[in-house]
């Protein structure tokens, strides 16, 4: 099995208004330890000091640090989730584990998760090419001090079998609110099974669909080499911006008084809203987020935008305020944050 370390110059995507981020995950396990399931506390305590140390030395504009989760920092572990560096299995583990963070680089190491080491690389749009370049650094940063468990004919060996080969997930995160609304997602969703991938929530497997935001990823890894991986996922990814393209062109075309309505709701509730659900706060950041792609609200950052979706999960409203919030006051904080990114557009 050919599992190939170079590719050529990344290609170049402008599809941001329905691209929200690409993340690139790598799963590997060391040689000479037990794989998770088997292993000791003091074993799983000897890993992460092993990867740890291996990052030390790095330069200091990396800026890689780590941290230890317990039970004490949960609501550190709930906000790296809500940024999408941490799986939320992981944040919930009671064994010793840890995340080496490059936030910076959009870079974080798991530590003790369901395999030794799941390397995470995420960035802003689709940069499926760019963020593979990123992750396979810092994979030969571990793979020249520590020996990976290995197969000639199975690749990089992991606790799960779906995993072996590559053990590559590619995935995008897309904002797809036209499809939602005619429904078509359905069968997108079917479409995309057939070819070998999934269709899953903002937080990955097993969790819900928020705000229309959906994360495309391959299921394969065995068989097919890295690039062939971020070929397909690229390709898929590329027809369903193309699909959601044409249904909002059709929605703004047949129904505008309809479009024009539902967006600037959306804009006037947030602009003055004093309390947000989060349930609420998805829902119209997601028509916020349509209106200004297609023009017709005022023009803001994708990127703003995007980073509102994630000021507004619990963990990180809590983190701001350094304090635990109850419902309601985690909702005043919410409605605040959201008025606050409007109103410096």
């Amino acid at each position: 099995m050919a599992l190939d370390r170079q590719r050529d110059e990344p290609r170049r995507n402008t599809c941001d208004d329905i691209a929200v981020s690409t993340r690139i995950r790598l799963a590997r396990n060391l040689a000479d330890h037990p794989f998770p399931d088997r292993m000791s506390d003091e074993q799983a305590e000897e890993i992460l000091e092993k990867v740890s140390g291996l990052f030390q030395p790095l330069d200091a504009g990396a800026r890689f640090h780590t941290v230890r989760l317990t039970r004490e920092n949960r609501l550190k572990a709930r906000v790296l989730v809500e940024n999408h560096l941490i799986s939320p299995e992981f944040a919930g583990s009671d064994r010793p584990h840890g995340v080496i963070l490059s936030e910076a680089r959009g870079i974080s190491v798991m530590v003790g998760e369901e395999d030794h080491i799941r390397i995470q690389t995420i960035g802003p749009g689709l940069c499926l090419e760019e963020r593979m370049q990123e992750a396979q650094r810092v994979d030969e940063i571990i793979d020249g001090g520590l020996l990976y468990a290995f197969d000639g004919d199975f690749g990089y060996l992991t606790s799960c079998p779906t995993n072996l080969g590559t053990a590559l997930r590619a995935s995008v995160m897309l904002h797809l609110p036209a499809l939602t609304e005619s429904g078509a997602i359905r069968e997108i969703v079917t479409a995309v099974g057939k070819m070998g991938l999934a269709v899953r929530g903002l937080y990955g497997e097993g969790s819900q669909v928020q705000g229309a935001l959906y994360q495309v990823s391959n299921q394969t890894t065995l068989g097919l080499t890295e690039s062939e991986i971020i070929d397909r996922v690229t390709a898929v990814v590329e027809r369903i911006v193309e699909q959601e393209r044409a249904l909002r062109t059709r929605f703004k075309t047949q129904r505008p008084a309809r479009f024009q309505d539902r967006v600037w709701r959306a804009w006037g509730l947030l602009s003055h809203a004093r309390l947000l659900s989060g349930e609420d706060a998805m829902r119209l950041l997601s028509d916020l987020r349509w209106g200004v792609a297609e023009g017709e609200l005022p023009p803001m950052p994708m990127t703003r935008l995007n980073d509102l979706l994630r000021d507004i999960q619990p963990g990180v409203l809590a983190n701001a305020a350094g304090r635990a919030l109850d419902a309601g006051a985690r909702d005043a904080a919410r409605a605040g944050a959201v008025r606050a990114a409007l109103t410096a557009t």
